[in-house]
């Protein structure tokens, strides 16, 4: 389902576009830090909807959260991964909020952090009721890893929504991304009948931007009828 993007009430710039086509990759959202969070409890109580990004540290996360808003620097990037090390929260044109989660699998960190920040993840993921969909994020070069299917597990085993967006497509051919993703494919295969939504998306050039908006634009649809 492809909602346009005027009605979202979004921003949008365009830059040496053809007139007959939607400039996505330069799309700029409204977007402001609310603040970071130790503790899920400390995080306003809102009943704005709510969609929180999460992966591998260094799975291109950061870049992603500022390819999708048009915003530079929204999320800081690190060229050293575990640089997210609380709950971060946006609000993006007073209709959605964004929370910017810690990664996981960052090996330098200390097992004490690794399991803080895992608790912590996990409290806000179970508890935060106005959280409408996780996003995912899985780095595309690679097959399925182990810590990536251990968290699509338990997000399934908890009843929590989630979507798997495949990160950093513009760094391998088509045919490897496609073989990658058919990999996830028949693994997830094994015990679902019905797989997740998958979006398969790059920071440097946009793709995947606009399928993204247009689910959670969809997800907000439905839940305000």
């Amino acid at each position: 389902m492809n909602i346009p993007i005027p009605n979202r009430g979004y921003t949008i710039f365009f830059v040496n576009c053809d007139p007959n086509n939607l400039c996505v990759r330069n799309m700029k959202l409204q977007a402001t830090f609310i603040s970071s969070y130790d503790d899920y409890q400390k995080c306003p109580e809102r009943t704005t909807p709510e969609y929180a990004f999460i992966g591998r540290s260094n799975v291109g996360k950061s870049s992603l959260i500022n390819s999708v808003t048009g915003v530079k620097k929204l999320a800081l990037t690190s060229s050293k991964p575990g640089k997210t090390q609380l709950i971060n929260l946006f609000n993006i044109e007073d209709q959605w909020i964004l929370a910017d989660l810690p990664g996981y699998g960052f090996a330098k960190a200390s097992q004490t952090s690794r399991i803080k920040w895992g608790r912590m993840v996990h409290d806000y993921l179970k508890n935060r009721s106005n959280l409408m969909n996780v996003f995912l994020l899985i780095d595309s070069r690679h097959e399925p890893m182990k810590s990536d299917l251990e968290q699509v597990t338990w997000l399934a085993s908890n009843g929590i929504p989630f979507s798997l967006i495949f990160t950093k497509i513009d760094k391998l051919s088509n045919s490897q991304l496609g073989k990658n993703i058919a990999a996830w494919t028949t693994e997830l295969s094994k015990d679902w009948e019905e797989l997740p939504k998958m979006i398969t998306t790059s920071s440097e050039t946009g793709k995947g931007k606009e399928e993204l908006l247009d689910y959670i634009a969809e997800i907000n649809k439905q839940i305000s009828k």
